[in-house]
């Protein structure tokens, strides 16, 4: 398969989805989603939401999206459990998903941008863990 440049919705769906077949597989990322995730649909259509904007700055929903907040509800319904490796595990797919499909400027800026999101999110859970 060639590898294309992120240039489009329709490109930022299909990489969402493909990450996230990945995910609800992962030994250890499986068990997560797929225990808080109720509608997957929903779930990948707002996802792909997120990741339009920030690839191609278009799209529905600017402003909208607290990913810090939402990861440490996460964190607590699953008893704070999620820890650095599970970010790390993030990553390795995220990387692999898109390297496999994607190449050039929106390619190199998702691994960048997640690289960030990971060790800022990591963070918010941590030091929301120390407030209680």
């Amino acid at each position: 398969m060639d590898r294309i440049d992120i240039k489009s919705r329709k490109e930022v769906d299909f990489l969402v989805r493909r990450f996230y077949e990945q995910i609800r597989k992962h030994e250890s990322l499986g068990p997560i989603f797929n225990q808080v995730v109720e509608d997957w649909e929903h779930h990948l259509v707002h996802l792909s939401d997120f990741w339009e904007i920030i690839l191609l700055q278009t799209g529905p929903g600017r402003g909208k999206f607290n990913p810090a907040q939402v990861h440490v509800t996460v964190d607590r319904k699953v008893d704070e459990s999620i820890d650095q490796a599970h970010f790390g595990n993030w990553l390795e797919l995220w990387f692999q998903t898109v390297d496999r499909y994607f190449e050039g400027e929106n390619a190199v800026y998702a691994k960048e941008h997640a690289r960030r999101m990971a060790h800022m999110l990591f963070m918010r859970i941590w030091e929301a863990r120390k407030k209680e």
